[in-house]
């Protein structure tokens, strides 16, 4: 292994790799799995959908951004569900770092809009993972049962090409527009994230979020007159 890509191997404070729950994990779920592309593959899977997607359980502390503490809770949101699976991939010894990117959601549920009073969303997280000699971005965010509740398509990875949100959902409307990318990182750059969110959005990080189930508002706020919403 090169020393370019041995910091993208090194657990850190928040992609807590060596940690012991990680391991079990990440190897608990690459059984069988004979080369690096076919555990990135089953471990992307287990992530996308073991952890439910939950935009309202941000929690910006130390603690709550490290990908232990993700595992423990079984949800998270997109940053949290990156730090997760790049963590994962380390702790077998395969090279992840983090992706950022600014998002367009045209079709963000009227209460997360409400609570961001934006459908931006500035440093939407995703993995990339070093496999077959390239670096393939890779995009837990959304489990399976919710793309089902909001039609839209779930996203696949195969290990050879970038896993990012699709432009349009299932009916047709558009939904995902990329603004600009943020770039790749060894390690969750928290403080920049958490000043860019105190200076352009509504809501106060510290404070609590909405308590309602996330789930529950997408299946409500979707029904086949209306728009799918996320």
């Amino acid at each position: 292994m090169s020393a370019d890509l041995q910091q993208f191997l090194t657990p850190t404070r928040f992609i807590d790799a060596d940690h012991a729950a990680i391991m079990a994990y990440a190897h608990t779920h690459s059984v069988g799995a004979t080369t690096d592309s076919d555990k990135a593959i089953r471990l992307y899977y287990r992530v996308r959908d073991d952890f439910r997607y939950n935009p309202y359980s941000l929690d910006l502390s130390i603690k709550g951004m490290q990908a232990s503490t993700v595992l423990a809770n079984g949800e998270g949101w997109c940053v949290n569900k990156a730090v997760l699976l790049t963590a994962c991939c380390r702790a077998l010894g395969i090279p992840a770092r983090l992706g950022f990117a600014d998002v367009v959601n045209h079709l963000t549920s009227e209460k997360l809009l409400k609570v961001m009073q934006s459908n931006v969303f500035k440093w939407h997280g995703y993995s990339s993972i070093f496999l077959n000699n390239q670096w393939v971005k890779a995009t837990p965010a959304f489990n399976i049962e919710l793309c089902e509740k909001a039609g839209i398509h779930p996203l696949e990875f195969d290990g050879m090409h970038d896993s990012i949100y699709h432009e349009f959902d299932k009916a047709g409307n558009k939904h995902m527009e990329y603004q600009h990318f943020r770039g790749e990182h060894a390690d969750l750059p928290l403080k920049e994230m958490t000043e860019t969110f105190k200076r352009d959005y509504a809501f106060n990080a510290s404070e609590p979020m909405p308590t309602e189930n996330f789930h529950d508002a997408v299946a409500r706020e979707h029904t086949p007159s209306q728009r799918t919403k996320l």
